[in-house]
């Protein structure tokens, strides 16, 4: 088939790749606008867009996808479908229906569960034995589309969203080039998702991140891994945020109050509503992530010093 990739961060080009070495030809690729980044806040191209510049495709960065010349360039081309890997802006019906075959989503959880921009984060947070990724037919709800197929990935109990988003977009990449195959052979029809078990995945805020230590150990653990790498989970800390990069269980320890650090030799315990959390790495206002410990001996923590919420 003849295929329009839309995508934009890094997390989308190992779809794209696989596309390109597929029996299919991506004819162009759509993402999002360049992008001011870094120090000077230059723009910057996405990744999906650099990816597909090596690769000498034609690349069209609408500011939306409803304008006007954007879609008169897409019926141009006319694709006979359009696979989507976090494009990150919302296809309006016009768009949706130049492909002869529609637009399909890679979307990285098991649907109808954790639909929305932060699958991989509220799987995480949530504390989910295992989840997966799911390609479906776009329409105008949130992703509500029939399923075409899905895989699915064991949640590791060390795993960052970062760690787990890595794996689902490799796994993914081949989850997508299978459903283009079964759209092209009509081997594969799409399947309504059930009106039972939708969950939300709303974007997490920096509010979101920020740690109750009230809540048990293992809720601390989750968020910290679930909005590592972004937005991040902080503290406070002297009345400065302390971002929590890394941290670990420590359930032979009670005695210590929601907060409440207790400094050894290597390594430094805080007090949560159940047993304590091990801060492993953090990463001070301002400064480079550091070991916890190399962090507790420079700022010298006295009996009683807590964490505290904003």
């Amino acid at each position: 088939m003849k295929l329009v990739f839309a995508g934009t961060p890094e997390v989308a080009v190992p779809a794209l790749d696989a596309l390109i070495a597929s029996r299919h030809e991506v004819v162009a690729v759509v993402t999002r606008p360049d992008a001011p980044a870094g120090r000077g806040r230059r723009l910057v191209a996405s990744p999906v867009a650099e990816r597909a510049e090596e690769a000498g495709i034609e690349v069209l960065k609408p500011v939306k996808p409803r304008d006007e010349e954007f879609q008169a360039r897409l019926r141009e081309i006319g694709p006979d479908c359009c696979p989507v890997v976090a494009y990150g802006a919302l296809l309006p019906k016009s768009a949706l229906e130049i492909p002869a075959h529609g637009w399909v989503n890679l979307h990285f959880s098991l649907l109808p569960a954790w639909r929305g921009a932060a699958p991989v984060q509220h799987s995480v947070m949530a504390g989910d034995e295992v989840t997966g990724a799911s390609t479906f037919q776009i329409e105008q709800g949130l992703d509500s589309g029939p399923v075409y197929g899905v895989i699915t990935e064991e949640v590791r109990a060390t795993d960052t969203s970062g760690d787990l988003l890595t794996r689902l977009a490799f796994a993914g990449s081949g989850l997508l080039v299978a459903t283009m195959d079964g759209i092209e052979d009509g081997t594969l029809k799409p399947v309504p998702q059930p009106a039972d078990g939708i969950t939300l995945a709303p974007k997490i805020t920096v509010e979101d991140a920020q740690i109750d230590w009230a809540a048990p150990a293992l809720r601390v653990d989750r968020v910290v891994r679930g909005c590592t790498p972004a937005p991040g989970a902080w503290t406070v800390f002297r009345g400065e945020r302390l971002k929590l990069v890394q941290t670990g269980l420590v359930k032979d320890r009670t005695e210590l109050a929601p907060g409440e650090l207790s400094a050894g030799k290597n390594n430094v315990h805080v007090g949560t509503g159940s047993h304590a959390v091990e801060l492993l790495w953090v990463q001070p206002q301002g400064k480079k992530p550091m070991k916890a410990a190399d962090w507790a001996r420079g700022v010298r923590i006295t009996a009683g010093e807590a964490l505290t919420r904003a």
